[in-house]
């Protein structure tokens, strides 16, 4: 699949799709339209956190909303991305269809705050999973392996090749994300600018106000698709950054479940039809090998 033409508009919520003129671009438009079957007879153990939700009937889900590709609201105010995907395939298992999810927008910084609030019941949001965070939430997955990359204006005019030319530059992140913590405790030399959404650090670089955005690269490759005559990509991944779906903190037995969920969806196929809906209509990519789930 080749994007032929591909356009972002900025909005107060963040980056809206518009225009899509290719194949991919209509899978993009459509990713909303979830082909999961949901599971109408689903029983569980009286008094799981599974049980309660099936009960229930409803789901609240949290996921990023300016990320073309895995979570990024579209024109009529619906989460759609594969980390959407994923959370409906989870939803699907309780026995609770997509219109009964209620997305809540989570930023890096605030993921865990809502799981631990309980605002949310999960978190599905380019979550990398890492020790610091295991303190405070629990995580199911990895789902994704992405790596930390680096995005220039296009023509790369400072000749940025790696996170070693940073120092001396500006360069933008968001708040509470693994990349930014990267670069504070790996490349000091660069001056760091944070913000709370990427659509920030892409108006931002649009504007010269910094000199690179950095974070994982399938969400910079998101960035460049919706403005590739203002951006691209150093294409130099330099980190391993799991993507987990956060829960509540020694909530076991839902934790197993949305493993088992992932590990079904990787072997009947829905895992690699969602990627291909989603983010590979925009990257272009068939859908990688799925990780090994880590059951710690």
């Amino acid at each position: 699949m080749r994007i032929t033409r591909y356009a972002v508009s900025m909005t107060a919520l963040g980056l809206v799709l518009a225009g899509c003129g290719s194949d991919a671009g209509e899978q993009a438009e459509g990713a909303a339209d979830s082909t999961v079957e949901v599971q109408e007879d689903a029983e569980f153990p009286a008094g799981t956190t599974m049980a309660e939700l099936a009960e229930a009937g409803s789901i609240t889900i949290g996921t990023k909303y300016d990320q073309p590709g895995f979570g990024l609201l579209n024109p009529d105010g619906v989460p759609e991305g594969f980390d959407v995907e994923i959370g409906k395939l989870v939803a699907a298992e309780l026995g609770i269809a997509a219109e009964d999810i209620e997305w809540v927008e989570t930023v890096s910084a605030n993921r865990e705050p809502f799981i631990q609030n309980g605002q949310v019941d999960i978190v599905v949001a380019t979550y990398t999973i890492n020790d610091a965070r295991k303190q405070l939430v629990d995580f199911a997955g990895p789902y994704y392996e992405a790596g930390q990359d680096i995005m220039v204006a296009a023509g790369n005019p400072d000749g940025i090749a790696g996170p070693e030319d940073l120092a001396g530059k500006n360069v933008c992140s968001v708040e509470g994300s693994t990349p930014a913590q990267n670069i504070r405790d790996n490349y000091p030399e660069a001056t760091l600018t944070l913000f709370d959404v990427y659509s920030k650090c892409a108006d931002a670089l649009t504007n010269g106000q910094v000199d690179a955005v950095t974070t994982d690269n399938v969400i910079l490759t998101g960035l460049v698709a919706g403005n590739p005559e203002g951006f691209e990509l150093v294409g130099n991944p330099f980190t391993e950054e799991p993507y987990g779906i956060g829960l509540e903190l020694g909530n076991t037995e839902f934790r197993d479940f949305i493993n088992d969920v992932l590990e079904e969806s990787f072997e009947n196929g829905d895992w690699a039809a969602a990627w291909d809906r989603t983010a590979g209509a925009i990257t272009g990519e068939d859908a990688p090998e799925p990780p090994q789930v880590d059951r710690y």
